[in-house]
């Protein structure tokens, strides 16, 4: 395949099925089964490109692989250029693994607007996979702002009763903040002459300067990922989404912005990303421990979820900002752990709620009696968000607390009370769902996983448990692009503060 735009194809052919599905034509029963199987099979084939990115990947290169460059805008710099390394690899598997999983858990529960629902999904995969292979700002950016449009959608026509006012307020939180990056990628433009990344890679920001550009690109990424206090948008874009909506949005969308961080903010302004990370700190512990106990108090499954989320995504940002090769690596493991996990236990409650239409923790109990093998798959998922030790959340969560113990003892020990508060919600939401005795009837009529819904879990158990027990495979991906970025990092941290290195700040 090296002779093959590989990124490009993976990053497009999901349009090329979503124009498919446009020209689909017939009565709506005929539309939607037709624009469900293009749209699965689309999303296979992205899916099989994706592993020949993988198969061409070689671990040992820490710069970037598979470039295509095409002049785009040549009288302003501007180009299509496209590249993964070790820190966007994973990302890309990712998205495209769990787009086909999303589609088929949305094949019997969403059965208005079934052709739109399916474009939707297929857009969404374009710019996602195109956000984490973009190596030009502006084609990033494009991307970036790109997959509000049909998640916006998503949450806006297919939601729950709220979805008009979720579907805003989850648009306005990403936009405003990535107004500010967008004038912060034209301030870089005006002094570097160019938006393409490996250029500016190499551009030394006056420090002043990286304190401003810092601030705004902080602007969008938190907001994304999301940080304390701008994650509100979350728990009710989570709760009025459809099933397949929350997975994605917790697997791939509150990843870009710890993406971002490891891409542009980090070795882009070096000197900045170490005035301020105390405050990423002080924001990621806060984020771990408060979000932990509201999640604590919550009756709605999808809510305790989504908070869940923010804490675990609060020890990404720690974990990144140690900016020790075990902190890092811990944090791209952890992200993506996070996307599998996180993704599943939304699907775990997109089961229970397609045969009851509720999400109240209290209707339920008792499941493990008519319900077998969904109390197996919660419990393989449940243990793994906790971090038991052979699951993928406990590699990184124990990765992510070596690198925070190398830089801070004290906020080491504050995040670790996190994975304490962890299990108490998780193992509280278990034992209320799947434990005691069916006192309703409606929960006693309901009927185990079928056999396509078994097949949803299936890879997503498969990699938790393979991510846990045998971790290498992954880390190995990362290994030399982290090692890389942590060396120029400090490197750069040591021309800014002469006779100080990083260990001594």
């Amino acid at each position: 395949m090296s002779g093959w735009p590989i990124l490009s194809l993976t990053t497009f052919l999901p349009l090329v099925g979503a124009v498919f599905i446009l020209l689909i034509r017939g009565e709506p029963d005929v539309v939607a089964r037709n624009a469900r199987n293009v749209a699965l099979w689309t999303s296979l084939i992205t899916f099989v490109l994706s592993l020949f990115v993988w198969a061409n990947f070689d671990p040992a290169n820490p710069g970037f692989q598979m470039v295509e460059r095409v002049a785009w805008i040549p009288a302003f710099e501007i180009g299509y250029h496209m590249g993964v390394d070790g820190i966007s690899v994973l990302f890309v598997l990712l998205s495209t693994l769990l787009t086909p999983l999303c589609i088929l858990s949305s094949w019997t529960a969403v059965e208005k607007r079934v052709k739109e629902y399916m474009i939707a999904f297929l857009v969404l995969e374009t710019l996602m996979v195109g956000m984490f292979c973009a190596l030009d700002l502006i084609l990033f950016y494009m991307f970036f702002e790109g997959v509000l449009i049909p998640m916006f959608i998503i949450i806006g026509v297919w939601g729950g009763a709220r979805r008009v006012y979720a579907a805003f307020k989850f648009f306005l939180y990403t936009l405003l903040g990535s107004v500010l990056m967008l004038l912060a990628i034209l301030a870089m433009y005006f002094v570097a002459g160019t938006t393409d990344v490996p250029t500016l890679l190499g551009t030394d920001f006056p420090f002043q300067m990286q304190i401003w550009l810092w601030l705004a690109f902080f602007a969008s990424f938190a907001v994304k990922v999301p940080m304390w206090p701008v994650h509100t948008w979350l728990p009710d874009a989570h709760v009025e989404a459809p099933t397949a909506g929350s997975v994605i949005l917790a697997g791939v969308l509150l990843k870009m912005g710890g993406y971002g961080f490891l891409r542009f903010s980090i070795p882009m302004f070096p000197e900045a990303t170490e005035y301020f990370t105390p405050l990423v700190y002080a924001l990621s512990v806060i984020a771990i421990i408060y979000t932990s106990l509201v999640a604590l108090a919550q009756e709605d499954m999808k809510k305790l979820i989504a908070y869940s989320s923010v804490a675990h995504m609060g020890f990404v940002t720690l974990g990144m900002f140690t900016m020790t090769t075990q902190g890092v690596e811990g944090s791209i493991f952890q992200m993506v752990s996070h996307g599998i996990v996180s993704g599943a236990l939304f699907l775990c409650v997109g089961v229970v709620y397609d045969r009851l239409h509720t999400r109240e923790i209290a209707r339920y109990g008792g499941l493990v009696n008519n319900m077998p093998r969904y109390a197996l798959v919660f419990m393989i998922m449940m243990l793994a968000s906790v971090g038991l030790p052979g699951t993928s959340g406990f590699v990184g969560e124990f990765l992510i607390l070596i690198g925070a113990f190398q830089d801070n003892t004290w906020v080491a020990f504050l995040a670790t009370t996190g994975i304490i508060l962890g299990a108490a919600y998780m193992l509280w939401l278990y034992r209320r769902i799947i434990f005691g005795k069916i006192t309703r009837e409606d929960v006693r009529a309901m009927t185990d996983m079928s056999p396509r819904e078994i097949l949803v879990f299936a890879p997503l158990i498969v990699l938790v448990l393979w991510m846990g027990i045998y971790p290498s495979t992954f880390l190995n991906m990362t290994s030399a692009s982290v090692e890389r970025l942590v060396v120029e990092y400090q490197a750069a941290i040591s021309d800014g503060r002469p006779g100080v290195s990083v260990a001594q700040r």
